[in-house]
């Protein structure tokens, strides 16, 4: 196999996750708004897509199941078949199976292992079922005595006895052996064709023409007495490589607005759309064209759209959606035409290049210091300033919106609320909030646990939430926002709460806490995240085996990320998980203590502070942390000298130390150094596992010098400096 087929076949399972998931999103919102043909377009495109490219690469299996699930499609869109919950759940399980398939046929050479075929014909079946569902066919006779009468009194018709039948032939026909101008000349067995489009706008430049691809299209106005389905039948040999649509005579306005938002992505005028959608004819479009020309010269110039209604030719609606078909045609080519994939591989290693040249010009710029050479300082703050501009354009090539994680879990709780006899339902906000694409790679397993515990242990059934005077349905509440140079991501629901009393009772029994000992309310909470701790009454298969807590924390620690939960019995919990925004660079501010340089990142600093000292505190030495006045607000200190165990000095010379203020959730504290050394570009290095332990410590870095400084922990001193208040306190 080579190469280029085989990043193509890669190239086309990224493709079909996208399209699944945008088939999900879909079918999702259609459980709730069963007519909105926005959606139900979206799942037939998604399925015609998978099902089309498939035949391209041989597929067989794939294009097989995939056209059972375009047929239904085909109906619901044509209103053969109502959409409801079964059916959703079909199509949803149809949409895991298409990416299992494709998967499969990738990965092992277009083999498919028997229990996947089992699966198919299972939904084959499924699918077959609904579609029986669907009314007969209806033969339509063309006199105005025998149409259709609709089921919507009050709905508009386009008055024309004629079939419309839109044709796109693939573009393999012709080297499938197929003649796109035969099954023209045999729809004239059946019936006459009363105009013929040819369209041509897909042929390209002779340089670069496929001499044996068809790039045609056609728009034919028919007239038969035959039904839609032998209409279909003459196209049944290029059924898998065309698309075919045929409205039959006095059709309902929207089926041409559909017809319109359904042609070719090509940027036509709106006068070439109405034509192509056989809204109007030639002659009309010349004849308000000279309308319009006529109006411009007298002043008054109107757009072609509002003439053709004013004079009657064509209806308002249908002028109202050629014209949201050319905006968005206009606007999806203009947005396509900006967007370039790039592989996350190459990305990573830009940010490490762009790291590396961080490195390499702070290390200029100092020896451009050390020099007090004006030029080449001026010339080294030149290239600061672009170096800062390139890691900043850099860094954000990596940040993505965290919305489509979140999106995630409509499926997810979806069909556990369905397993559990629950009625939840998940709200998303901050689905804008943008964060660095490995963090929202790493953050979707410990998300994943909190929602399903949350459904499983923290909502209650409808019938208890409504003995307790709750809505029925249960919420669950997935919010993001930034706060502090970090992005918060909170987890809320409006069930029972935890039990404290409970959360005791079971951490006495496992020995996790002594019997008398007191904790606060946020040391019980916090028990959840113990090895091994659970409430649960029973192990079902979603939760209750007492692993999966411990985990979230573990992997969340790992991104320098922190997570706390709050909860009130009764009302409801909330999970609240702070991360960075990246893990490669950062702004930081250097401090020293001694000889040793630290590094606080940027944005948890308020300010900085010189640390006057009264005689009661300077007397107090052996304390590890004090407290200091900052107008008026009591601050509590953290002392870097006696938080690191830096050994005494007898004739160490006397410095005037600063307090730099900084901030992390809420609580703010002063960190006590040496020396405040100005703003820093950090590269972030992960600390080998011999410091991992080390409390306060976050990372490293590289200076200029090539001395390596450690970058500060913030939450982990905020964290001392609080149980130190605590002791001091009791």
């Amino acid at each position: 196999m080579s190469n280029d087929l085989e990043c193509a076949k890669q190239g086309f399972l990224i493709e079909v996750e996208e399209l699944l998931t945008s088939m999900e999103d879909a079918l999702l919102h259609l459980e709730g708004s069963p007519d909105d043909m926005e959606a139900i377009n979206a799942v037939f495109r998604a399925a015609h897509t998978i099902k089309g490219t498939s035949g391209i690469f041989g597929f067989d299996d794939v294009v097989s199941f995939t056209h059972v699930a375009e047929s239904l499609l085909d109906k619901i869109r044509d209103n053969e078949i109502t959409i409801n919950k079964e059916l959703i759940e079909v199509l949803l399980k149809s949409g895991d199976h298409m990416s299992a398939l494709v998967n499969e046929v990738i990965v092992n050479d277009n083999n498919i292992s028997a229990t996947l075929m089992r699966t198919s014909g299972e939904l084959i079946s499924q699918l077959n079922a609904f579609m029986q569902q669907a009314p007969s066919a209806v033969i339509i006779k063309n006199t105005a005595k025998n149409r259709v009468e609709t089921l919507i009194s009050d709905i508009q018709v386009v008055a024309n006895n004629n079939w419309h039948i839109s044709l796109r032939f693939g573009t393999e026909v012709l080297k499938q052996g197929m003649d796109p101008a035969s099954f023209i000349k045999y729809l004239q067995q059946i019936g006459n064709i009363i105009t013929l489009s040819v369209l041509t706008e897909k042929i390209p430049s002779l340089e670069i023409i496929d001499p044996e691809a068809c790039y045609l299209g056609f728009e034919i106005s028919f007239q038969t007495e035959s039904v839609k389905e032998e209409i279909e039948s003459v196209f049944e040999f290029v059924q898998e490589d065309c698309d075919i649509r045929i409205i039959p005579p006095n059709s309902a306005i929207s089926r041409y607005i559909e017809l319109i938002q359904e042609l070719p992505e090509e940027d036509d005028l709106l006068g070439e759309l109405l034509i192509k959608g056989q809204v109007l004819t030639s002659k009309e479009l010349r004849n308000a064209l000279s309308k319009q020309q006529l109006d411009n010269d007298l002043g008054d110039g109107k757009s072609i759209g509002q003439i053709l209604v004013e004079q009657g030719v064509v209806n308002r609606d249908v002028v109202s959606a050629a014209v949201e078909k050319q905006q968005s045609v206009r606007t999806k080519k203009n947005a396509e035409s900006r967007i370039v994939r790039v592989n996350s591989d190459k990305l990573d290693e830009l940010i490490n290049m762009v790291g590396e040249l961080v490195i390499a010009s702070a290390s200029a710029s100092l020896l451009a210091n050390k020099s007090k050479q004006t030029e080449l300082e001026e010339a080294s703050s030149l290239v600061d300033d672009l170096v800062d501009s390139i890691r900043n354009n850099a860094l954000s090539l990596r940040m993505v919106p965290i919305g489509e994680t979140f999106n995630r879990f409509q499926r997810v709780v979806r069909d556990l609320s369905g397993q559990l006899g629950k009625d939840i339902g998940l709200v998303i906000t901050g689905a804008d909030t943008e964060l660095d694409k490995m963090v929202v790679e790493k953050i979707g397993d410990p998300l994943m646990h909190l929602v399903r515990n949350s459904l499983d242990h923290g909502l209650e059934v409808s019938a208890q939430r409504i003995a307790l005077g709750k809505d029925p349905q249960g919420k669950i509440h997935l919010n993001a926002y930034h706060d502090s140079g970090s992005i918060v991501i909170e987890i809320i629901d409006d069930g029972k709460g935890l039990n404290k009393a409970q959360l005791l009772a079971k951490a006495r029994d496992k020995n996790i806490i002594e019997e008398g000992q007191v904790l606060s309310d946020d040391e019980i909470n916090n028990l959840i995240f113990h090895p091994g701790f659970s409430t649960a009454d029973s192990v079902s298969n979603i939760s209750g085996r007492g692993v999966g807590m411990d985990v979230v924390k573990r992997n969340i620690l790992a991104l320098r990320g922190t997570v706390d939960l709050e909860s009130t019995e009764g009302i409801g919990t909330v999970v609240r998980i702070r991360l960075p925004l990246t893990l490669a660079i950062i702004d930081g501010f250097q401090v020293g203590v001694r000889d040793d340089a630290y590094v606080i990142p940027l944005d948890m600093v308020i300010e900085c502070v010189e640390y006057v000292t009264d005689k009661e505190t300077e007397n107090n030495t052996n304390q590890k942390s004090g407290y200091f006045n900052l107008r008026g607000e009591v601050l509590p200190l953290v002392k870097l000298k006696d938080h690191f165990n830096y050994v005494p000095v007898e004739d160490e010379k006397e410095v005037r130390a600063n307090i730099v203020v900084v901030h992390y959730a809420g609580r703010k504290a002063g960190l006590v150094v040496d020396r405040l050394m100005g703003e820093f570009q950090t590269v972030i290095k992960p600390l080998g596992k011999l410091f991992s332990e080390i409390k306060g410590i976050g990372g490293s870095t590289i200076l200029g010098s090539g001395e390596v400084a450690l970058i500060l922990d913030i939450q982990q001193l905020l964290q001392d400096a609080e149980e130190h208040e605590l002791k001091h306190v009791s």
